[in-house]
């Protein structure tokens, strides 16, 4: 089993975005090399459209360039990102996406890919609240119950 078969395999069912990159940071990378559905949903796009492009086809006008850099500077630096950017739809539709963006090493040591687990979010009114979820929360709601990998083994 490959690293997107296994991805995918946990990945399909969940109600959250997920996406699997390269690791080439420079433009025009990196690439897209899985896109779950929940991604698919939310960024309006079809696996077609988006596997093989960057994910900076979701940027627009709205986009902060120095939240994009940031992203760059946090996965060379720790190799780990988590925050929002402004994101664009297929339809053109903006939308704040709360991205947490991990690497994925081999068993050599050597960086294989990045894993993005994305959701829409909003901008919560007001003061955070203490021991919240702070000043941003998920646009759907959903529960674990919806978690593939709980209920099947990887390995067969």
């Amino acid at each position: 089993m490959n690293l997107i078969d296994l991805v995918r395999h946990v990945a399909d069912g969940l109600d959250v975005g997920v996406l699997v990159t390269s690791t080439d940071l420079r433009r025009p990378g990196p690439t897209i090399l899985y896109a779950n559905d929940a991604f698919l949903r939310m960024s309006g796009y079809g696996a077609a459209d988006v596997l093989g492009q960057s994910p900076r086809m979701l940027q627009g006008a709205g986009t902060s360039r120095e939240g994009t850099r940031h992203v760059q500077r946090a996965l060379r630096g720790e190799g780990r990102f988590f925050g929002r950017l402004q994101n664009y739809r297929r339809t053109g539709e903006s939308y704040l996406c709360e991205l947490d963006i991990r690497p994925i090493y081999g068993l050599d040591g050597h960086l294989e890919a990045f894993i993005a687990f994305e959701r829409e979010v909003v901008r919560r009114r007001g003061r955070p609240t203490e021991g919240g979820a702070g000043r941003y929360r998920a646009v759907e709601q959903s529960g674990c119950g919806n978690l593939p990998f709980l209920r099947t083994p990887i390995f067969a």
